[in-house]
C-alpha cells in the first residue's frame, strides 16, 4: 500500500489589482486559503503539513474557520457556501447558494451562528447574512450599488456587520436581525478590506485611494485615519489587527507592509515598514495579509507566503510558495549529492523541492517562457516551450545560468535525454524527430505519421516514437542517423507516454485508452500486459531506480504502481492523488513516488509492503 508522507502545497491564487483575504486559527496557528478548486489548510509552524479539501464545483474564493475552529466555511465563484468539518472525513455540513454571483468575503459571527457573505450578486443582492445551520436570512442588506468586496462581523455583543466595496461606501448595519442603520463616503476609490479590533470597539477600511480609515464600532462613526506622512504609495488591499487591539497590519501594490500603531484618538501612525524580500518586480506586490498571535503573515501576487515575528520584526521573515497553475512536468536529480525534486507549471515556473524540507526556492530563468516538457540531469536542465525552442540551463543551486536555445521548426510534443550522455537529446513534433547533440540539430527525419510520444534509450542506441495510430516504431541510433528496425502494434489508443527502464531491459508505454504495457527490450514481446485499471487516459508514467516498479498516472486523478515481476492485478492504487488529473510522476527511490498534477501540488508517497 502506499501513504502520503509529504505534500507541497500550491501557493494562494492571486489576481492583479485585487486583494486576497487569507484567514487564519489562532488556536493551532494554522492558515487557511485558496486556490483553483482546491481550499488549502496550514500550519504556520510546520508549513510541510497541508490539509487540502476539493470538494468544490468551481473554482474557490475565499475560506473561514469558525470561532470554535472545528468547522471551515467556504465558497466560490458561483455564489455557493460549504461548511464542511475540519477534521477527520471532513463531513459537509451544509451546502447554500447564497449569492447569484462570486463570493468575495465571508465572516461567522463570533457565536458560531451566524455567517455573512457578500461579493457579486449580478444586480441583486450583494451581501447575505444567514444561519449556520439552516440558511434562513438574518436581515436586509441594502445600500450598495456594486460588487462587495469585503464584511466583517463585529466580535462583541451588541452585533454590528460593516460591508464595502466597489461603490466607495462603508456600509453599517444593526441587529439581528440586521438592517441599514448609515453609510460612509470618506473613500474616493475601490474599498479593499474592513476588519473590526477584537475588541470590537474600532473598525478600520482600506482602499485603493491609499487611505485607511477608522471607525467607532458601535456607532459607525468614523474617528480617525491612518496618517499619510511615511503612508503606503500604492493601493492597500489588506489589513489585519493585532490581537491587543492597538495595531494593524496592511499591505499594499507598493511592494511594503506596515505595522500603524492605532492611538487613544483614533488615528495611526506608522510603527515600522516591513520591506519585502524580492528583487522588486511586479511579482512582488502584496495584496494579503494576516496578524495571528505573534506570526505577522503576507502575501505576494507571485504566490510568496512571508512570516514575519511581531515581537521580532527585524528578523529575517521565512518565506516559501508553491506553484499556482497546473503542474505539467516533474523530475527528480542529484545536484551536489542531495536529492532535489524539479516541477515546472504551465505559467513557466520552476521550483525546487527538497525532501522531508519542502520549498526549495524557484530557478529564476531570464527568459520566462511557458514549459510544455522538461528533463533534467545533474548540473543541467533541458527544456522545451510553445515557442517551438528548446533550451539548455546550466544548473547551479537555484541559480540558472546563461541558456542558449535552438529553433525546432515547430512545437514540441516529447523531449527526452540520453541519460549516459546528456549532451544526446531526441525531441519529437507532430510530423518529424530531431536529434540534438550539445545545442546543434544533427538530424531531422520526416516521419509518415502524426507522432505524439517519443523516448531515447539511456546509452543512446535506440529510439521509439509512438503515433497517433497507437503503433510503436522503433529506431536504431547510428552516428547522427536514424533507421527503422520494427513496428510494434498493441495500442488501441494513440500514444501518450514511452519510458526506458533505467537497467534499459524493459520499455513501457501508454495511451489514451488507458492501458499501458511493459516491453522487453530485446525481444520486444510484451513482458507485463492487462494493465488497465485506469478508468481515463494516462498522461505519464514513470520506472523505479531499480526498474522493478511502474507508475502511471492519470486524468482519472489515480497513480497505479504495478510490480513488473507480478501480474497487474496485484498493484497498489492510489485514488484521488490530485484533483483534475495527475501529470508528472518521478521515483526520488525505491520506495518513494512522487507525483504532481492540476490542482499545482506536488506529493511524495511511501511504499509500503
Amino acid at each position: 500500500m502506499a501513504e502520503l508522507s509529504e505534500t507541497y502545497a500550491c501557493a494562494p491564487s492571486t489576481e492583479r489589482g485585487r486583494g486576497i483575504l487569507i484567514s487564519g486559527d489562532p488556536k493551532t496557528n494554522s492558515i487557511v486559503y485558496t486556490n483553483g478548486r482546491s481550499v488549502i489548510i496550514r500550519r504556520l509552524d510546520a508549513p510541510l503539513e497541508a490539509s487540502i479539501y476539493g470538494e468544490h464545483a468551481y473554482q474557490a474564493t475565499v475560506a473561514r474557520f469558525s470561532p470554535n475552529g472545528e468547522w471551515v466555511a467556504s465558497a466560490d465563484v458561483s455564489g455557493t457556501v460549504r461548511i464542511w468539518g475540519r477534521h477527520g472525513d471532513r463531513v459537509l455540513k451544509n451546502e447554500f447558494r447564497v449569492l447569484s454571483g462570486r463570493i468575495d468575503d465571508l465572516q461567522w459571527s463570533p457565536d458560531g451562528l451566524r455567517i455573512v457573505a457578500s461579493g457579486d450578486g449580478k444586480g441583486k443582492s450583494f451581501v447575505r447574512a444567514f444561519m449556520w445551520d439552516s440558511g434562513t436570512n438574518v436581515g436586509e442588506f441594502d445600500g450598495h450599488s456594486r460588487r462587495v468586496l469585503s464584511c466583517a462581523f463585529k466580535p462583541t455583543r451588541p452585533f454590528r456587520i460593516v460591508t464595502c466595496g466597489e461603490d466607495f461606501l462603508v456600509n453599517f448595519y444593526e441587529g439581528p436581525p440586521f438592517k441599514f442603520k448609515l453609510s460612509q463616503r470618506e473613500h474616493s476609490n475601490f474599498v479593499n478590506c474592513v476588519r473590526f479590533s477584537p475588541d470590537g470597539t474600532k473598525f478600520i477600511s482600506v482602499s485603493s485611494d491609499k487611505k485607511g480609515i477608522i471607525y467607532d464600532g458601535k456607532t459607525g462613526e468614523k474617528i480617525g485615519e491612518l496618517s499619510m506622512e511615511d503612508g503606503h504609495k500604492g493601493s492597500i488591499y489588506a489589513v489585519s489587527w493585532s490581537t491587543d487591539s492597538k495595531q494593524v497590519l496592511t499591505v499594499s501594490a507598493d511592494k511594503t507592509a506596515k505595522i500603524w500603531e492605532i492611538m487613544e484618538d483614533g488615528n495611526g501612525k506608522v510603527k515600522r515598514t516591513l520591506a519585502s524580500p524580492g528583487s522588486g518586480g511586479l511579482d512582488d506586490m502584496l495584496v494579503g495579509c494576516l496578524w495571528q498571535n505573534d506570526h505577522l503573515v503576507t502575501v505576494s501576487l507571485g504566490g510568496m507566503i512571508n512570516i514575519y515575528s511581531a515581537s521580532h520584526p527585524d528578523k529575517t521573515p521565512i518565506s516559501f510558495s508553491g506553484h499556482m497553475k497546473s503542474i505539467t512536468a516533474l523530475a527528480c536529480t542529484l545536484q551536489s549529492g542531495e536529492k532535489v525534486i524539479l516541477s515546472s507549471s504551465y505559467d513557466g515556473v520552476i521550483i525546487r523541492w527538497i525532501q522531508s524540507i519542502g520549498y526549495g526556492g524557484r530557478l529564476v530563468r531570464k527568459d520566462n517562457t511557458q514549459i510544455k516538457c522538461f528533463a533534467a540531469v545533474e548540473e543541467e536542465l533541458v527544456t522545451a516551450g510553445f515557442d517551438n525552442k528548446v533550451w539548455r540551463i546550466p544548473l547551479n543551486g537555484d541559480q540558472c545560468g546563461n541558456a542558449e536555445p535552438v529553433d525546432v521548426g515547430s512545437q514540441p510534443k516529447d523531449l527526452n535525454l540520453a541519460v549516459q550522455i546528456p549532451a544526446l537529446a531526441l525531441v519529437s513534433t507532430d510530423s518529424e524527430v530531431i536529434m540534438l547533440r550539445g545545442l546543434q540539430v544533427v538530424s531531422t527525419i520526416k516521419l509518415g505519421y502524426g507522432a505524439t510520444a517519443s523516448t531515447i534509450s539511456p546509452n543512446g542506441s535506440e529510439a521509439i516514437v509512438g503515433g497517433q495510430d497507437g503503433k510503436l516504431h522503433i529506431y536504431s541510433i547510428d552516428g547522427d542517423s536514424l533507421k527503422e528496425e520494427a513496428v510494434l502494434d498493441k495500442h488501441r489508443g494513440s500514444i501518450t507516454v514511452i519510458r526506458y527502464s533505467p537497467d534499459a531491459s524493459m520499455f513501457a508505454s501508454a495511451d489514451a485508452n488507458r492501458e499501458a504495457v511493459v516491453w522487453d527490450c530485446v525481444s520486444r514481446e510484451v513482458k507485463l500486459k492487462n494493465m488497465l485499471y485506469h478508468t481515463a487516459r494516462i498522461n505519464c508514467l514513470a520506472w523505479s531506480p531499480d526498474s522493478r516498479l511502474i507508475a502511471t498516472g492519470s486524468l482519472d486523478t489515480c497513480v497505479i504502481i504495478y510490480e513488473v515481476d507480478k501480474p497487474a492485478s496485484s498493484r497498489i492504487t492510489i485514488k484521488g492523488a490530485h484533483l483534475g488529473g495527475v501529470y508528472g510522476l518521478t521515483f526520488s527511490d525505491e520506495n518513494s513516488v512522487v507525483s504532481a498534477g492540476e490542482d499545482a501540488c506536488v506529493r511524495v508517497w511511501r511504499l509500503v509492503q
